[in-house]
């Protein structure tokens, strides 16, 4: 049976953190599951976004993967913290759960020479606080100014961001950011959707910010990560197999909005994780 890396994300927005750790871990089988029919997970709340979470982990550990990327900001923010310490304890103590926010937490400090960094990203990623703990652990001496975007995964998932009209969005919210501190010389795009807006992104801020993804990042970690963890990497499949589901019926339309998000076309299947 094979063992592959499971990514997960509540939409579309998780292929830009798949994409990076396929680039770099080229040989690995992989599952990515969409929860498209459920998302946005922005505004949920936290209840709701674990069990939402937890549904699609464990069905992804049905389909074999020891080890699950929760490729969602959202999901890592309201969901990981208890799927680590009380889910995985009690029913899969041989898996793994990981998510995107503690890599970037890391790392974020080594963008930046003022010491302030904006954080972008949806209402439940900002409410959550959980950059600021992360950052703050490990990064104490950085300023975090953060800003929810509401309105931006929205724009994307209707392939609109890269339409005139997204850029009076993409300004009101980058305008509310750096009223917070003019002295902001890095901003992290905190949601995995938000790369598709990069281009709009640098054009709406000064030349000299520095705009950091997170999939690079996360992609690095998971590297680190394997090299560690030579239980979890032993048992990983690799004969380069990668397969896509969703959770939205209407899998075309998942189809083609996954191929903007991969550069390459792709066909997934429907699945419905609560049969679990």
């Amino acid at each position: 049976m094979a063992s592959p890396i499971g990514v997960f994300d509540s939409g579309i927005g998780g292929l830009t953190v798949f994409r990076s750790i396929v680039e770099q871990l080229p040989g690995y089988d992989y599952i990515y599951l969409g929860d498209n029919g459920r998302s946005p997970y922005g505004n949920r709340s936290f209840k709701t976004i674990h069990q939402y979470t937890w549904e699609c982990v464990q069905w992804m550990f049905k389909q074999g993967c020891p080890l699950v990327i929760l490729a969602c900001n959202t999901a890592s923010a309201k969901a990981l913290r208890t799927i680590q310490q009380q889910d995985l304890p009690k029913s899969h103590p041989d898996k793994r759960v990981l998510g995107v926010i503690r890599p970037t937490a890391e790392v974020i400090g080594n963008y930046t020479t003022s010491k302030q960094i904006g954080v972008l990203g949806t209402t439940g990623t900002v409410q959550s606080g959980s950059y600021l703990l992360e950052i703050e652990h490990f990064a104490p001496a950085l300023k975090v100014y953060q800003q929810a975007c509401p309105l931006w995964v929205p724009l994307i998932e209707s392939g609109e961001h890269d339409k005139p009209g997204a850029d009076y969005y993409v300004q009101l919210y980058l305008d509310q950011l750096m009223q917070q501190s003019p002295d902001i010389d890095t901003v992290l795009l905190a949601c995995t959707h938000y790369p598709l807006l990069y281009n709009k992104i640098k054009a709406h801020l000064p030349g000299h910010i520095k705009v950091v993804s997170q999939g690079d990042i996360v992609a690095a970690s998971l590297v680190d990560y394997l090299q560690r963890h030579a239980g979890i990497e032993q048992v990983l499949t690799k004969t380069g197999n990668r397969k896509f589901y969703t959770t939205m019926d209407d899998v075309m339309n998942f189809d083609h909005n996954a191929s903007v998000f991969l550069g390459n076309e792709i066909k997934s299947e429907f699945v419905d994780v609560r049969e679990c």
